[in-house]
Order: structure tokens, then C-alpha cells, then sequence
């Protein structure tokens, strides 16, 4: 049983203990690396080859019980040894790893790329569960840079050992909310000491602005006042590698007539209330002036750092027609780098039912089309292109749990992303936002798919299973990934379920009549508090976003309904499959088997939670209309449902109590532990014992 927080002593842990497994023979073609063994690093190797080379001895004694010494050197020429080596003429973002008999040389472009080359034996021995590696001489290119990650381990928390971890994973920058200068939604945060310590791991440091531009950059003053705003801050933060701007974030008072012309901020009347609009705010419209602003925030910005990556990011206007998307992009600055969101917008119909999907998901794979419109909007254009892709594992699918256990869905993802590369240069990632990046099989099959040569990546995903699980069930565990994968084809991405009980898991309330001005019980803290509606066809202001009215809106909600049910017929499938080889694996690999299986029985619960919720809403809307045995039936269903709940609520519990990841999310903090579904529960009372029967006639 976990605490609340403990995962980070788990995420702290950089090697897993005694990988060796002793029964592994080496092959004919292999090397075994021994104790005598020396790790060489040139004499004037940087922090980064050190901390590499000296993580790798860590490995070696840790996983391999091995204890190889660490030298400084300049000539490796006799003996047994691992060298690092940086060499230019090695093609940009690439290594060369040769494993001779008695040699295994690293060569990077730079001393990042030789770190990563260690990191990758790593993984190979981790593989084979032995200190043994094939004779080879090959190049590594990364495909994609920068990988930009938020942390996981909490809000912009960025501990030395999580940041390892992050660049074991192959991601090569992390991104920090910026509200001011050493300012995030958190409070105080020295800046330059995170990117100083990140650097010492080959990792860089983007900004996600939080900035008020409340200017227009045709006012008088502007220029004058973006000075001080962005000016000032790389004035006192020169280090970050770049800074994220996206719509809703970087608003400012647009001209463009599509809009209300006022950002969403400053859209209050004198009582503090939101007065309704009839046109997006700025923030949600390609508006024609975005260029201006962008010319003259990055002119200012580049005079203290040319090389700064400004980063545009299309998400808010996903939806919105083509044609004005590619009027903001012709006018962009060309300097300027276009991100677009991989697969969100999207129209999708399956079996005459037609979704659009909602924020980050993996019921759609992708591409979407608005991806590949501004894709090819940035090729013409000459834009540099990087894309929101989710690859870190986690989309908002499920969204207070670690990673989402679905790799033959993101390996299609994958896919669809090593073809943009191709198509329209597509050439960096956002892997998450703020919900975070955890380290998991699904991130290790991605450093896999997003490097060259090539590799055959449901072969990788095989050996993932075996090193996890064991040799012997490996393919049984490859069918419950089948099952998870399949499963979520069946999560269907719905605003009023994503911002509902798929937000939150079995924590979820199921709201009648009263308690519909409830909020969900938070940290002070925390920086979403409305992120989740917690009255289940009402937005965070209590307004409908639902209606059953019509034969179409019904026919949906039942199909939702009908899905939702085989995604948590299929979770239950393929843990079926995978609980009775806990006590078959050896007692070394059970722990991590047992939050691989937690997490899926999780997400199943949370599914379950979803149908409930729904089945419950799809009677309430009709109970006060109907009298007499019509309604005391429909009560009794009610009463059914609520109780089917419950059970699943308290099933729910042992799993949060042994793995405090589950439940908790990063910017909103515990939303799911046993504090909150003991709430829920007690909502849920009210509702059976008192609510409901008072109703029966």
C-alpha cells in the first residue's frame, strides 16, 4: 500500500535491480561484457559524457551486478573497454556504436549522442537480460528533435533523477509553464538552475508561455511594452532553447473581424461575470494579425537569442476551414516553427455514427486532416514543423493515470508520424502536456520507432514482453495487448466523457436533482480546478453541453454507450489473461507486472464508470415525466445502476492503494485516490437512500 506522492520513490529509481538472469546463454555472435572491463571517457570530456559514462557504470553495478571502473583517457588502443568518443563528422543527431571482441566504441556528433549511444546498450542488454551484446558497426540517427516532454514526477518538477530517466527515454527537452520571470502556476522556480541541471543531461529547456499580451502590436506603446514583457525575460532567462506559443495562451487583442476582438481574459463586465460572446476569441481564430504580433515578439526576442525556437502551436483552430489556416501560414514569419496537434479535429464515422474527436486521443490514430493541411501548409512555406503527438504514452483518453497500455494502436501512430517525416518534414515532437511523461514499455517502444535503421517494432514490442513479463509468456502477454489495443478503438473521444468520468476514473460522481452546485475536492494548489465536470451534461459553469432531444442525439448516446461497454469487456479480457501469470514470472519482474495489470484493470473500472454514468444520465433526463409504475421502474433501474457503481467504485480502491500514480494527474493533483471515491460515495448514498426513493410514487 502506497501513500499519496510514493510513485516518485519509484520514479527516482533510475536501473532496475539484477536484470541478470543466469540462465541466458551467450550467442555466437555476442560478446560478454565482464567486471574487468574499463569505461574510458576522453580528458576532455563535458558533464554531459561524464554523467553518462558515469550512469553507465551505475547501470553495470546495479542491473548487472557487475563493478567496472571509470577513466579518463585519450588512447583505448589495449584491453577491454567501453569508449566514448565525440566526433563531428558524424552525421547531426546521430551516433556510431561498434562492438568489436574485446571493444565497444561510442561515437557522437556531440556528446549528447554519445550519451544516448550508452543508454541504448542499455536497453539491448536489458533485452536479453545479460551483459551480452552483438558484434556490430552501425549508425543511429534520431528522427525527431526536439522530443519535448512535462514532467510527470509533478507540475514542473524536474528532480535530477526524473530528468535521467527522461533522457534514457531518448526525449530531448522538457517544457516549463512560464507566467513571469522565475514565476510558474506553482510559484517560484529558478529557471536558469533547470536549464543548467537538464543540460547536464542533453536536455533542453522550453518555455510554454503564460505571458499576458494585452496589447496589439499596432498600438502605441507596444513595442515598448513587449520589451519589457519578453525582452526582460530572456533578459533574465537566456538559457531556454525555445518558447511555446499556442492560441489560448498567447491571446492577444486581435483586429481580425472573425473575432470579438477582446481577449477571453478581459471579457468581464463590471459585476466580474463572462459576458457571452457570438464570435471565437482571438485565441480560438487563425487571425490575420497573428503574423504582426509574432514578427514583433520574435524580433525582440531574437535580438537577445537568434537561435531561439519559437514555436506556434495551431491546436485552438483546429476545427476551423482550411482556407483561413493557410492564409495565417503564407504570412507567417519564416523563421517561425509550425506545430500542429496529430490527430484531434477530426470528423470519424463508424457505423453511420459520426464524432468529431475531442482533445488528445488514441480512439483516432491519425493523421487527422487538419495535421496534414498545415503539414503541407508548412512545406510550401519553408516553416520548420513539429507536431503535438501524445508518444510520451499518455493522451486525455484516461486522464489520471500513467500511460495508456494500448502499443499496437500507438505503433499505427508511429507509423502515420514516420510518414510525415517523409511527406512533409515533420521533424519534432510535443510527447505530452501537462499531464506528464512517465517512463513505461509504450515510451520504450517509442525511442525504438523513432530511430533509424528501422527496426521491425512489433518484434520490439515482443521482446519488451518478455523482458517484463518473461520468455515464457510472452505471448500471452502480446494477446492482452491485443485486447488493450483493440480496446481502444472502442474509446470513443466525447467532450461531455473526456471532460466527465474518463477525466477522473471512478472517482466520478453521479449527480440527481441535488449537490448539482458540487465541486470536486482539491489542493489549493492545484493548478486545473475546473478541468472536470463533475454534474454530468454540464459544463464548469453549469450549462448543458448535452441533450438527448432528438432520434440522432439518442441513437448516439446508446452507441457511446455500446462502446464504451466493449472497451471494458476487452480491458477485462486481457487482464484475465495476464493475473494468473503474476505468480508464473519471477519475483524480480512481479512489482512492475502487477501496475501493468493495476493500470489496465483501472481503465477498465474507469470504462465501466463511463457506461454507468451515461445509463444514469439516459434515465434522469426522462424520470420526472413519467408517473405512477413508469417511474418507480425507472427508479428502480436507477437504483441498480447506482449499486453496480458502487461495487465498482470499491473495486477500484486496492488498486489506487498500491499504485499512488493511479488517480493523480499533474496539474490538477489526486482526483481518483481512495479520499475521493470514499467522496463519491458518499454523494452516491445520498442519492440511493434518500434522493431517489423520495421520488417514488
Amino acid at each position: 500500500m502506497e501513500i499519496n506522492y510514493q510513485f516518485r520513490q519509484r520514479y527516482s529509481v533510475i536501473h532496475t535491480p539484477c536484470r541478470w538472469d543466469k540462465s541466458v546463454e551467450k550467442k555466437q555472435n555476442e560478446i560478454e561484457i565482464g567486471a574487468d572491463w574499463l569505461v574510458v571517457v576522453p580528458c576532455d570530456a563535458d558533464a554531459v559524457l561524464m554523467n553518462a559514462a558515469r550512469d553507465l557504470v551505475d547501470y553495470f553495478f546495479v542491473s548487472m551486478g557487475l563493478s567496472l571502473r571509470l577513466i579518463r583517457s585519450d588512447e583505448y588502443k589495449s584491453g577491454a573497454c567501453i569508449c566514448y568518443e565525440v566526433d563531428p563528422k558524424v552525421a547531426k543527431r546521430s551516433y556510431r556504436l561498434l562492438v568489436t571482441e574485446d571493444k565497444v566504441i561510442f561515437v557522437g556528433h556531440n556528446s549528447r549522442m554519445a550519451a544516448q549511444a550508452g543508454y541504448f546498450i542499455e536497453d539491448l542488454m536489458n533485452l536479453r537480460e545479460a551483459p551480452f551484446l552483438e558484434r556490430t558497426d552501425v549508425v543511429r540517427t534520431s528522427l525527431f528533435s526536439p522530443r519535448m516532454v512535462h514532467s510527470g514526477y509533478g507540475l514542473d518538477m524536474y528532480p535530477n533523477e526524473h530528468l535521467i530517466n527522461i533522457a534514457h527515454s531518448g526525449v530531448d527537452a522538457i517544457l516549463a509553464f512560464v507566467k513571469d520571470i522565475d514565476i510558474t502556476p506553482h510559484g517560484y522556480h529558478d529557471f536558469n538552475a533547470l536549464c543548467y541541471r537538464a543540460a547536464q543531461y542533453g536536455i533542453d529547456v522550453y518555455a510554454y508561455s503564460y505571458l499576458h499580451n494585452k496589447l496589439h502590436p499596432e498600438e502605441a506603446g507596444a513595442e515598448e511594452y513587449y520589451e519589457k514583457l519578453y525582452g526582460h525575460l530572456l533578459d533574465r532567462c537566456p538559457y531556454f532553447k525555445g518558447i511555446i506559443f499556442v492560441g489560448e495562451s498567447c491571446e492577444f487583442p486581435s483586429k481580425d473581424p472573425h473575432t470579438e476582438m477582446v481577449r477571453r481574459k478581459d471579457n468581464y463586465d463590471e459585476n466580474g461575470k463572462p459576458i457571452p460572446n457570438t464570435k471565437p476569441y482571438p485565441g480560438w481564430w487563425p487571425c490575420y494579425d497573428y503574423p504582426i504580433w509574432l514578427d514583433m515578439v520574435s524580433r525582440i526576442m531574437r535580438r537577445r537569442r537568434p537561435d531561439l525556437d519559437i514555436v506556434f502551436w495551431s491546436y485552438n483552430w483546429c476545427r476551423v476551414d482550411a482556407s483561413y489556416r493557410k492564409a495565417l501560414i503564407d504570412t507567417l514569419p519564416k523563421d517561425i516553427t509550425l506545430q500542429a496537434t496529430f490527430e484531434m479535429g477530426e470528423f470519424v464515422v463508424r457505423d453511420g455514427i459520426k464524432n468529431t474527436t475531442a482533445d488528445y486521443t488514441l480512439y483516432h490514430v491519425g493523421p487527422g486532416n487538419y495535421f496534414k493541411t498545415e503539414g503541407q501548409y508548412a512545406k510550401e512555406n519553408g516553416l520548420k514543423f513539429y507536431s503535438m503527438t501524445n508518444t510520451g504514452g499518455l493522451t486525455w483518453d484516461v486522464g489520471v493515470v500513467p500511460y495508456i497500455p494500448a502499443p499496437y494502436r500507438w505503433i499505427e501512430r508511429y507509423r502515420g508520424m514516420l510518414k510525415a517525416h517523409e511527406e512533409y518534414g515533420l521533424c519534432g515532437t510535443m510527447d505530452c502536456h501537462h499531464y506528464g511523461f512517465s517512463p513505461s514499455f509504450v515510451s520504450d517502444l517509442a525511442k525504438w520507432a523513432f530511430w533509424s535503421p528501422e527496426c521491425d517494432l512489433e518484434e520490439a514490442l515482443g521482446k519488451i514482453a518478455a523482458r517484463d513479463f518473461s520468455a515464457e509468456c510472452r505471448d500471452m502477454v502480446l494477446r492482452a495487448y491485443r485486447h488493450f489495443s483493440d480496446a481502444m478503438y472502442h474509446l470513443i473521444s466525447v467532450v461531455v466523457d473526456q471532460y466527465g468520468p474518463f477525466r477522473i476514473g471512478p472517482a466520478y460522481p453521479l449527480i440527481l436533482f441535488e449537490n448539482t452546485d458540487v465541486e470536486i475536492p482539491t489542493l489549493p494548489y492545484a493548478h486545473f480546478k475546473k478541468i472536470c465536470y463533475p454534474v454530468y451534461g454540464q459544463n464548469a459553469y453549469g450549462k448543458p453541453i448535452l441533450s438527448l432531444d432528438s432520434d440522432e442525439a439518442k441513437e448516439k448516446f446508446d452507441y457511446e454507450i455500446a462502446n464504451f461497454k466493449r472497451c471494458a469487456e476487452l480491458f477485462g479480457q486481457g487482464i484475465e489473461l495476464l493475473y494468473p501469470l503474476l505468480e508464473r514470472i519471477p519475483e524480480r519482474k512481479r512489482d512492475n507486472a502487477r501496475r501493468i495489470v493495476g493500470l489496465c484493470h483501472f481503465i477498465r473500472n474507469t470504462a465501466l464508470t463511463a457506461v454507468h454514468t451515461k445509463e444514469f444520465y439516459k434515465r434522469k433526463v426522462r424520470l420526472l415525466s413519467l408517473h405512477g409504475e413508469e417511474r418507480n421502474s425507472l427508479i428502480d433501474e436507477m437504483l441498480d445502476i447506482c449499486a453496480k457503481e458502487r461495487e465498482n467504485a470499491l473495486d477500484t480502491v486496492p488498486l489506487v492503494d498500491f499504485d499512488s500514480r493511479l488517480g493523480y494527474e499533474p496539474s490538477m493533483e489526486y482526483m481518483c485516490d481512495k479520499a475521493h471515491i470514499e467522496w463519491k460515495l458518499s454523494l452516491l448514498d445520498g442519492v440511493t437512500e434518500k434522493e431517489l426513493p423520495s421520488l417514488k410514487e
